[in-house]
């Protein structure tokens, strides 16, 4: 099994990574594989409502000048996905958000790339906004159908400058506790494959309110 984690943060090895790497710390423990890519500091365009990922149904998005479509097929192949960023004025970053809008789009687009995948997310913060964040980061992952782990308290983890992260002690157990805990989730849902046929995908309908 494999969980790839995604740092939306400018700052490569900055805090949001320091709570990225204590979560897989715990994955690699109980045998999974794992991989962290840099979002945060490369440039990434937004979605433009162009349709064609719908029309083309290759699981891949128009715009080809930037590592979108790699990072799409690096989610689609894993078994477990984490998203973590930075808050900036109380929601992720812009470059995390242009990715997740794409590459959630395209998943929905192509019949649901990443249903019942397990996935989480987890928020470094200086100050406030914190929990906004870490609903917005939330909410691509519901929206997906993914399966969601737990922790002892939100996924969030304090500190300003690099490295500061690591002073807050119990931030850093929240961490701690949601790798084990998605570790758990993710070879019990392995397990349970050999037990139970997986709900069948409903078509999505789709309604309009206006009339």
């Amino acid at each position: 099994m494999k969980v790839v984690a995604f740092n939306g943060s400018p700052h490569k090895e900055g805090n949001t990574y320091q709570a990225l790497k204590m979560v897989l710390e715990e994955l690699e423990k109980e045998g999974i594989e794992t991989e962290i890519v840099n979002v945060g500091n490369k440039k990434v365009a937004g979605c433009v409502a162009c349709l064609k990922c719908h029309k083309s149904k290759d699981q891949r998005c128009a715009q080809t000048k930037d590592k979108v479509n790699d990072w799409i097929q690096k989610m689609n192949s894993a078994d477990g996905i984490i998203l973590g960023s930075p808050v900036h004025f109380a929601s992720a970053s812009a470059t995390m958000t242009a990715f997740l809008d794409r590459a959630f789009y395209v998943a929905g687009a192509n019949g649901g790339l990443f249903r019942h995948k397990v996935g989480t997310a987890v928020v470094a913060v200086r100050r406030a906004g914190a929990t906004v964040t870490l609903d917005q980061l939330h909410r691509y992952l519901l929206y997906a159908e993914m399966f969601l782990p737990s922790s002892n308290y939100w996924n969030i983890i304090h500190g300003a400058l690099e490295g500061e992260a690591l002073q807050d002690a119990e931030g850093c157990q929240t961490m701690r506790v949601l790798g084990r805990n998605m570790a758990f989730l993710m070879k019990s849902l392995e397990h349970s494959h050999l037990d139970c046929q997986r709900p069948e995908q409903e078509r999505k309908v789709f309604t309009n309110f206006i009339r």
